[in-house]
């Protein structure tokens, strides 16, 4: 190689000089050293970076392409026939492989899970002989699909919750009662399994640990003294465990041995090579088909051991016991049948526990455990996320029924006809009030004083984990806990909604009932409500940021008058100045401080209630002085609290459905409107009052002058986007719903001989939900000039809007194209086609017709475009097969000069 010398051209990358046969080139816009390249170079480069462009300065290297010198001018008509052929049969070979994969996946998967499941459950000997005709039978094979991915889906979850309740186990550590071993000899088996390979030796050293530290996990109304005596229990449920250490310890010892015999490489190696594309066939091989029989064997072993043993043990003991009639009546009778078969299997499970450790089986102790773990949180589960919200929805619903002019008849006759539907809206509904009791609670916990709500949970600990304590902690304290929240939630139902209910009906008559009936008889269209609830009203009541802060304002501001009124204010918010002060006063905040901090170990799984939305807040806890009277004091403030939550109520029902009703009386008149539509349009018209009073206090202190300015500033962006609302939010919706109508709406459902009559109201209406779809499909789909028009509109916002840009770059190119779209067809049909001479038959087909048919025109013409591009990449892609044998690298030429290769920008190549 011959070394370049210091005034020679060199290449940038191998630092050589040019030859006759690797030549330099200069491919982008660098100048000096790094202005020339190698080709063999460059391809090595780009290989590596895997970019198509200089890294420097952003331009695309371009090649041109070197044939063979036989190539003939034009490809014959053999080799293009050749290689249609060898394209057509790669495209059957690739559609022939995935509709075998949909077809496993989407077809035999689920309808082999739901025929499976429907034989085990008709609970007859013919069924089991007739499976395999039944699995090649085209019955309702739709419904089986469908019905069939339900059973899947929750097999697969079972599944992966039952994976994951392992890892709970492994890494939380199981009950002491199932991991009991004695000291020494733990001990000794730390020192000789300092690296366990299993997760035996995970489980042992998290025995070891205790399950829940004191003074995390505190309840609501849980006793701090209580700690002792939940200390006597452990022992109690530990006494029977005492014997069977030195063995339990030897099985985890053996577990250990034997897991060091797997291959850690091979398993790495496999889960490496197993990728979504791979285990769904999307890779082009069949291995698949095993995984479908895997699939297709979980899901009969989930069916026969989740669903059909506790099914029919429920089953048979319900039949025993005479509840069979009763349990039909409810309409769930699989869902209360499988429950009770659930608890029963608990139950036996306890007894064969207890059996076992009589006798010393260990082995078989330890499996009869975690199977009840297992059954134990499941049933935990559905309590806490079912049966809880389900109360709280139905309470919420009695509760309730004044206000809407209902009965309990009524919600009977309701749950009679749809059982189902009737169910989930008040499971709804009540997750719905966790939620927000929820979140309120953590809004409380960043106003108070750390240490305040010690008889509630710590969601902020991050050691918080649920799980963990329906594992280690026994029944009849989850029990104690549900009653305990069932009662607090139920309260709050009583204090805030029916109370009102019955102050608002004694003091307003006319006010209630109201108005919820699905007709109405208003002159405007329902769907122009749901449009303007939708679209307005919504959007911005849920923005969380300003109704948040309004809201811990209001709070921290009846905090301080609290605080102030009953001599509370170091209890509610604390004084950190009064941590300096005598030792006296230090050792009276002591027994306060262990009655916020010391409580049970374990307390607090009615918290999960309230770990649906987690933020920062304080923890820990802030001594405080205590007042004289303290216990007064404290029930004081709780009346204190019931009254202002009890007003608010009140205004809160009241205040924004009689705003909404006389804002609606100017629109509808004297006819009823649904108070979903009024309600919304009082706290729209409430929320923008608080929100105006808000900025004109934010202002007040910065002086009259720039309040004037902020003033125009603001009328001047007000003028701006009502502007921009009018063109885009009315003239474009109005338009586009309009071309809509015509092109489909009219052409299906009015005959030829009627005339179709157009409400531009409701036009406007389905224009603006379809406006917000092409917007939304418009920001995803590719780069192109609607999609950064729209993007730096969003980019600009409101406070930056800017009108000119608005119009001449998205309003005006939008009208136009939707005006001649409207125009066009009209003018020919109106204006064109009657100097043909047809006749008045023919004129009115033409003028009803021509807007979906010239719509069929626009497609097709798209159609064509698009496989004449697609031929001339195949006619491109058979040429360079047959004879394409190299490729050269271009050099740069500037723009003054002509310019030999094109390039495109640089971020269209970017991959």
């Amino acid at each position: 190689m011959k070394v370049s010398s210091p005034f020679s051209d060199i290449c940038r990358v191998c630092r050589s000089e040019g030859t006759p046969e690797k030549p330099l080139y200069h491919p982008c816009v660098c100048t000096g050293s790094i202005k020339f390249i190698h080709q063999e170079c460059l391809v090595q480069w780009l290989k590596h970076s895997r970019k198509e462009y200089c890294e420097l300065c952003k331009h695309r290297f371009a090649f041109t392409p070197i044939y063979s010198p036989d190539m003939p001018s034009r490809l014959p008509i053999q080799d293009i026939f050749a290689g249609l052929v060898t394209s057509i049969g790669t495209a059957i070979r690739y559609w022939f492989h995935y509709t075998l994969v949909a077809f496993a996946w989407l077809g035999v998967v689920p309808l082999t899970a739901c025929r499976i499941y429907k034989c085990l459950f008709t609970g007859s000997v013919s069924s089991l002989l007739t499976l395999p005709l039944d699995m090649l039978s085209t019955e309702n094979l739709l419904a089986d699909c469908l019905q069939g991915c339900f059973v899947v889906t929750c097999t697969l979850c079972a599944f992966i919750s039952l994976v994951w309740l392992r890892e709970q186990i492994v890494h939380g550590g199981a009950p002491i009662w199932l991991e009991h071993a004695a000291p020494a000899f733990n001990a000794a088996g730390h020192h000789q399994n300092e690296a366990p390979v299993g997760g035996n030796g995970a489980e042992n050293a998290a025995a070891d640990q205790p399950a829940n530290p004191a003074g995390e996990n505190a309840v609501l109304g849980e006793n701090p003294d209580a700690q002792d005596g939940q200390a006597e229990e452990e022992e109690e449920d530990n006494e029977e465990e005492d014997d069977a250490g030195v063995e339990d310890a030897a099985d985890a010892n053996n577990g250990a041995q034997d897991d060091m015999n797997w291959n850690a490489l091979e398993w790495d190696r496999a889960a490496e090579e197993l990728t979504w594309e791979r285990m769904l066939g999307l890779d082009g091989s069949l291995v698949f088909l095993e995984h479908v029989f895997w699939v297709v064997s979980l899901n009969t072993l989930f069916i026969l051991v989740f669903a059909f043993c506790p099914y029919h043990i429920g089953h048979f003991s319900l039949v025993g016991l005479g509840f069979e009639e009763h349990v039909q009546a409810s309409h769930f009778e699989g869902l209360i049948t499988t429950i009770v078969g659930y608890i029963l299997l608990a139950i036996t499970l306890i007894i064969c526990h207890a059996l076992a450790t009589l006798v010393k089986f260990h082995r078989s102790r330890r499996l009869l455990g975690v199977c009840y773990i297992v059954v134990k949180v499941s049933l935990l589960v559905v309590v806490e996320i079912g049966v809880f919200p389900l109360i709280c929805g139905w309470w919420l619903d009695i509760c309730s029924l004044e206000m809407f002019d209902a009965t309990l008849k009524d919600r009977e006759l309701s749950f009679q006809s749809a059982p189902g539907t009737t169910m989930f809206l008040h499971w709804l509904v009540g997750m719905v009030y966790v939620f927000y009791f929820a979140s309120f609670i953590l809004l409380l916990r960043e106003v108070l004083r750390p240490g305040v709500l010690w008889f509630l949970r710590n969601l902020n600990d991050p050691d918080f984990n649920p799980v963990q304590e329906m594992i280690h902690l026994p029944i009849y304290r989850h029990l104690r806990r549900f009653i305990l929240s069932v009662i607090v939630f139920g309260s709050i139902v009583l204090l805030m909604l029916w109370l009102p209910i019955r102050i608002i009906k004694s003091l307003l008559p006319n006010f209630l009932p109201y108005n919820v009936m699905l007709y109405s008889d208003a002159p405007v269209s329902e769907l122009s409500l749901e449009l303007l609830l939708l679209q307005v009203v919504l959007p911005a009541l849920l923005e969380q940021g300003h109704t948040r802060q309004w809201l811990k304002g209001l709070v921290r501001a009846w905090t301080v008058t609290a605080g102030y009124l009953l001599d509370l204010h170091s209890y509610l918010l604390g004084d950190q100045e009064e941590n300096e002060n005598s030792a006296n006063q230090q050792v009276n905040n002591n027994q306060p401080a262990r009655n916020n901090n010391a409580v049970p170990a374990g307390e607090g799984l009615h918290a999960a209630h309230q770990a649906i939305l987690q933020q920062g807040g304080p923890v820990g806890f802030q001594p405080y002085r205590r007042p004289f009277n303290f216990p007064l004091r404290i029930f004081l403030l709780i009346v204190f609290m019931c009254i202002t939550l009890l007003i608010a109520s009140l205004i809160c029902l009241t205040l924004p459905v009689f705003a909404g009703r006389w804002l609606m009386s100017f629109w509808t008149g004297t006819a009823k409107i649904h108070e979903l539509y009024t309600a919304a349009c009082g706290l729209y018209v409430c929320w923008l009052t608080i929100r105006a009073v808000t900025v004109l206090v934010a202002w007040m202190p910065q002086g009259r002058r720039v309040i004037f300015q902020k003033v125009k500033e603001w009328s001047l962006m007000i003028m701006k986007t009502l502007i921009v609302a009018v063109l885009l939010a009315g003239v474009v919706p109005l338009l586009l719903g309009l071309l809509f109508e015509l092109v489909i709406v009219a052409p299906l459902r009015v005959p030829l001989d009627q005339t179709p009559l157009f409400y531009p109201w409701q036009d406007w209406a389905l224009g603006v939900l379809h406006a917000k779809i092409i917007a939304a499909i418009t920001l995803m789909g590719p780069q192109w000039w609607l999609k950064t028009v729209i993007e730096q509109v969003y980019a600009n916002g409101i406070r930056n809007i800017d009108l000119h840009y608005i119009i001449r770059k998205l309003a005006a190119p939008v009208i136009s194209v939707l005006l001649l779209s409207l125009c066009v067809p009209y003018v020919i049909a109106s204006g064109v086609v009657p100097l043909l001479g047809v006749t008045a038959e023919m004129q009115n087909l033409v003028h009803r017709r021509i807007y979906p048919f010239l719509l069929m025109v626009v497609v097709l013409m798209g159609i064509l475009s698009f496989q004449v591009r697609q031929f001339k990449r195949l006619y491109e892609h058979i040429k360079n097969d047959k004879y394409l044998v190299g490729q050269r690298l271009v050099n740069y030429e500037r723009k003054s000069g002509k310019q030999g290769p094109s390039t495109p920008p640089p971020q269209s190549s970017q991959e």
